[in-house]
Formats: C-alpha cells, sequence, structure tokens
C-alpha cells in the first residue's frame, strides 16, 4: 500500500530517561528489552510508511511501578518530552496524555495540564490498574472530567497481576494483552460507565482483543446468568458498536472479518503499535489490508486517514 496521509493513532514513544527508570526498578516491556527509539528512527518509520501523523503514547508498565510523587514526577517529564516533539515536527506528532493513576487528584492535575498547557490530542488509559478495570466505580471521578472534555481516551492494555501467575512460557503480548482489553471493555459495557459517559470516545486498541470473536457470547450472557444487568441482545452489541477501535497487529481477513460484524466502519483508525511492532511487522499489516476478504478498497482511505480525522480535526 502506498496512500499517503495515514494518521497512525497507535505508535509508542519511549524517553531514553522512562527506559532506564523502568530498568532501574527490575521492570521492562512485555517483549523483554525495550526496542530503539528516537524522533530520527520515528520519522524514518512514519516516511517510509506514508504516515503523516502519529499520536503517540507511553505503554506498559505507564508510571504505576513507582511512588505516587515519583509517578507524577515521571509523567510529567514523559508528557513534556512529547510535546517537545510535537513542537519540533507538529504535522508529523501528535500525543496522548500519560496519566499518573495511584489518585485521583494527580490525574486530573496531569490531564488537565496536557490538555490546557500542552494542547494534546487525548489520554492514554490502560486496561487495568492493579485488580480493578476501566468501568470500576472508584473511577468515575476520572471519567467524569474526560466526559466532561468530551475526550478520546485511548485505552492499552497492560499486564494484569492475574496473567503473571499463569504457568505458560509465551510473553504477554502476545495474548494476555488482548484479554486485558477485552475484559476492561466488558467491564465498560455492562457496569453502564459507557452509557453513563457517553461523551468519551474511547478507542479500544488491538481491535479491541478479542470484543468482536466473543460479542454474540456477551450479547446473550444476561439471559444464561440473570444476576447480570439484564441488557437485550441488541443494547449489548449497540453498546459495543459506540467504541472506536484501531487496527495496531490485527491485520488480514482473520481479523477484519468479525471487527467489521461489531464495529462501526466510520469507527476503525489504523494502528502500527511501532517500535514494539519492528519495521518488518509493520510492513506485515499494511501487506494484510489488501489481502482478500480484508479492508474493501472503498474503506481503506477512511480507515487510514479519514476516520481519525473525525477524532483529530486539527491534524
Amino acid at each position: 500500500m502506498s496512500e499517503p496521509g495515514r494518521i497512525d493513532v497507535h505508535f509508542h514513544i519511549i524517553p531514553p530517561f522512562y527506559k532506564e527508570a523502568v530498568y532501574a526498578a527490575g521492570g521492562g516491556p512485555a517483549v523483554g528489552r525495550y526496542p530503539e527509539w528516537s524522533p530520527e528512527l520515528a520519522l524514518e518509520i512514519i516516511d517510509e510508511h506514508g504516515i503523516e501523523t502519529a499520536i503517540t503514547s507511553v505503554a506498559q508498565p505507564g508510571v504505576q511501578f513507582t511512588p505516587p510523587n515519583e509517578a507524577r514526577t515521571l509523567a510529567r517529564k514523559c508528557n513534556e518530552y512529547a510535546a517537545e516533539q510535537v513542537a519540533k515536527h507538529p504535522s508529523r506528532f501528535g500525543a496522548f496524555t500519560l496519566v499518573p493513576m495511584h489518585n485521583i487528584e494527580d490525574a486530573v492535575e496531569e490531564i488537565s495540564y496536557c490538555y490546557d498547557t500542552l494542547k494534546f490530542e487525548g489520554v492514554c488509559l490502560f486496561a487495568s490498574y492493579g485488580e480493578k478495570f476501566l468501568g470500576d466505580p472508584s473511577l468515575d471521578p476520572l471519567l467524569e472530567l474526560l466526559n466532561e472534555r468530551e475526550a478520546v481516551v485511548f485505552i492499552h492494555p497492560t499486564y494484569h497481576p492475574s496473567s503473571k501467575s499463569l504457568q505458560l512460557p509465551w510473553p504477554g503480548f502476545m495474548m494476555e494483552y488482548l484479554f486485558d482489553t477485552t475484559r476492561a471493555a466488558a467491564n465498560l459495557v455492562f457496569t453502564g460507565a459507557l452509557e453513563k459517559f457517553s461523551r468519551i470516545r474511547f478507542i479500544l486498541a488491538h481491535a479491541g482483543g478479542t470484543i468482536p470473536y466473543i460479542s454474540w457470547r456477551l450479547s446473550v450472557s444476561p439471559m444464561i446468568d440473570t444476576r447480570m444487568p439484564q441488557l437485550t441482545q441488541s443494547e449489548v452489541l449497540e453498546r459495543l458498536g459506540k467504541f472506536w477501535f484501531d487496527t495496531a497487529l490485527s491485520s488480514g481477513p482473520q481479523t477484519w472479518g468479525a471487527l467489521s460484524q461489531i464495529a462501526k466502519p466510520t469507527q476503525i483508525v489504523f494502528g502500527s503499535d511501532w517500535p514494539f511492532a519492528n519495521a518488518g511487522v509493520v510492513r506485515e499489516e499494511l501487506k494484510g489490508f489488501t489481502q482478500p476478504g480484508s479492508v474493501p478498497a472503498e474503506l481503506r482511505a477512511d480507515v487510514m486517514r479519514d476516520n481519525a480525522k473525525r477524532l483529530f480535526p486539527n491534524r
């Protein structure tokens, strides 16, 4: 594919000081070690693949691995680093806010700063924090703020504590990340948070985890267990259709077959997941969009750019 002007909503930034802080705490990404990242490398990748603008975000583990005061400081430093890249290359980069989530006050302060001062495009929240998933009532004050701002909220998975104890040798990004997103999305649907905070535009990473594939199962779950909120099938499917979905690591007819049945074609946006998806994987992602049974030719411009323009009209 060679169409220019793509908008990539799932493009990671790895500030050098952030990487060192994670390593110093004994942590790291799901792939073990951080891939190389620099503004120069990022620009090479987006130029190579016809990406006009990349909206950057900091991936797992966020800043929750540090105490509250340090988390607040590190989040601010990461956000200002992202803002520097936007200032240097305003047409090539945008940014999602990295949010310190030890307490709601710090989260609200950082979101307000990034919206009002740094002029970011939206907010990146993880699907879960500790044992709690988005949609938990304890997070309602934060969602109230984001609802007031009609925020774009990019939901990225993390490595949930329940996944870490599994006796499986495979890296967390391969399956566990998808389940983290799935659980958050289902929680937002069945707790009513998606309806209560209806002005938020939620983007689910990686085509929504497993949500497209299990959507019918979710829709009949209240019929099986009367302890659940008694939503009808159509109500469940309608709520699922309110999400936006990115295509990161979710290319090809296998994914599109399920995704196209639940997502509105106007609410699917391109994501690469670079640099965790390396240059070779990005090329495979883009090839996958042209395979028979994948994104129809008449929808490719919408998925690659036009849908994201409605979320980010200044891009």
